[in-house]
């Protein structure tokens, strides 16, 4: 571990020098990425130091008590060494979290897609409930999220939903998010009071920029439509929702947030970049089997991962065996308990797949 600790700040010492050279910004999207690789690795190099200081009085105050002849004084030196000793394997703990490869996907903005699946009418407003869970988990967050295009249930909700959610580590974060939700309750279309089963779909996406997939627009269909929104309102007159097929893979975007057609258009493209960039991504885990041993998949949408039961008020999360019994909080967008006992359990998956 010290060997790559001491190539870390080799590396952050080089990047350093780079990024205060006069030439630095010529190429901006260098320098950015430059700037990203210097904070990632400044937090590592500043729990390394900590931990080579922690290590030095770990061995000055061993000399001491072996040197030593006041007895007093050794006693003070053996309860400083059971301190230094404490904050080196808490050191250690943090710097083997820190040097777990990362998703280079997960400091990138996300597309995020909620959909109803199989309970009719219920499954539709149980889309719409998710949806304000992560509008509110994201406000929470101090992310920024924009609306690309909707479908409303027939009876309250979303048969689908599409956004865009922009800010730090918002991939990184979400991505567990990914899978079948399923829902039992007691809809509000039931009039026996009997206890149904609905299911929604989500799937988030890291944005990609036109560097990480390059569109064939001969390939890619666009057509254009009136906008649709409630009441009749003024959006209607106009040609400025945009729908993109793309023919090799039959995918199919569309987006009528915006009253102009060209913004309709790219942030219709961007959303197909992503999806597209999944399908490939998924291709690369497969040959590689990066997913094979990991207990915490996070891209198949097919996959039940959590049930939100509302009579028991409890939800449980089914790839690592994880319950609340917080629901209404839950609902209010406090996800990030099961994220976090997520991300430890994808992290356990790393760390023991490194030493084998």
């Amino acid at each position: 571990m010290l060997d790559k600790l001491a190539a870390i700040k080799d590396r952050f010492e080089d990047v350093s020098q780079l990024i205060v050279q006069p030439d630095a910004m010529a190429d901006m999207k260098n320098y950015a990425k430059l700037n990203k690789e210097y904070k990632d690795l400044e937090k590592i190099v500043i729990k390394y130091e900590e931990y080579l200081e922690v290590l030095e009085n770990v061995k000055n105050t061993k000399q001491i008590i072996d040197q030593e002849k006041d007895q007093d004084f050794r006693a003070m030196a053996k309860e400083e060494l059971e301190d230094f000793l404490k904050r080196q394997s808490a050191l250690e703990s943090d710097l083997k979290q820190m040097l777990i490869p990362k998703d280079p996907n997960d400091s990138k903005n996300s597309i995020l897609e909620v959909r109803a699946g199989t309970g009719g009418d219920e499954a539709a407003i149980f889309a719409g409930d998710l949806f304000k869970m992560y509008q509110r988990f994201i406000d929470k967050q101090g992310w920024k999220m924009t609306i690309h295009d909707l479908t409303m249930g027939t009876s309250g909700g979303y048969k689908e939903i599409i956004a865009t959610v922009s800010g730090e580590d918002v991939y990184g974060m979400l991505k567990f998010e990914s899978g079948v939700h399923r829902v039992q309750r007691v809809p509000q279309t039931e009039t026996q009071g009997r206890v149904h089963t609905s299911a929604a779909s989500v799937a988030v996406l890291p944005e990609v920029d036109e560097v990480e997939v390059e569109l064939n627009m001969n390939e890619i269909r666009k057509d254009t439509f009136c906008s649709s929104g409630p009441g009749g309102q003024s959006v209607n007159t106009t040609y400025s929702a945009v729908r993109l097929t793309h023919e090799p893979t039959g995918i199919v975007v569309s987006c009528q947030d915006e009253k102009s057609q060209i913004k309709n258009f790219e942030k219709a493209l961007r959303v197909l970049r992503s999806r597209i960039y999944e399908i490939e991504l998924a291709k690369q885990n497969e040959e590689i089997g990066a997913q094979r041993k990991s207990m915490v998949k996070t891209g198949d949408r097919s996959e039940k991962i959590r049930t939100y039961n509302y009579p028991q008020g409890r939800v449980t999360d089914h790839r690592i065996g994880y319950s609340v019994q917080n629901l209404p909080q839950v609902m209010q967008g406090d996800i990030g308990d099961f994220i976090e006992q997520l991300r430890i359990a994808e992290n356990a998956t790393k760390l023991k797949d490194g030493t084998e």
